[in-house]
Formats: C-alpha cells, structure tokens, sequence
C-alpha cells in the first residue's frame, strides 16, 4: 500500500498548476449563459434568447482577453526568470 501512495503523491506533485483560474470559471459562464440562451429559445422567449447570446459573447470575449493575458504575463515573466539565471 505504502508503493501506492508514493506513487500518487509524485503524479500529484507532477500535475501542472492553474496559473489563471479565472479562465476555466469563464469557459463555465459562458457555457451557462450559451445553455440558458439556448432553453429560452426553445420555450419561444426570443427576446430574452438574444439578450442571453450577446451575454455570451461579452463574456466568451473577457475569457478569451484572460487567456491571451496571462499567456503575456507568464511568458515575459518566464522569459525574464530564464534570462537573470
């Protein structure tokens, strides 16, 4: 049992960290805004399906300008770390 363990710890001690969260909490506000849009417009409430649609893409746009933000981020500061070593 004690091998088993050890072995979990080290792919666990392995598995890559988050270094946005905010990112997958906006790829889940998106899908829930694109699902609301989508039961609105099967009940016939199209205004309401609209207004829900364009929510989605603000938001699917603020995901997008994270992911391309933090990939700045970490890249310079990766970039400026590998250079002062």
């Amino acid at each position: 049992m004690g091998a088993a363990d050890a072995e979990i710890e080290e792919l666990l001690d392995r598995k890559k960290p988050v270094k946005n969260p905010l990112v997958p909490v906006g790829a889940l506000i998106t899908a829930g805004v694109l699902t609301a849009g989508l039961i609105s417009f099967r009940q016939g409430n199209s205004q309401l399906g609209q207004k829900l649609m364009r929510a989605r893409v603000v938001v699917q746009g603020a995901t997008v300008a994270l992911m391309v933000g933090s990939a700045y981020y970490y890249g310079e500061h990766f970039r400026g770390s590998k250079n002062e070593n």
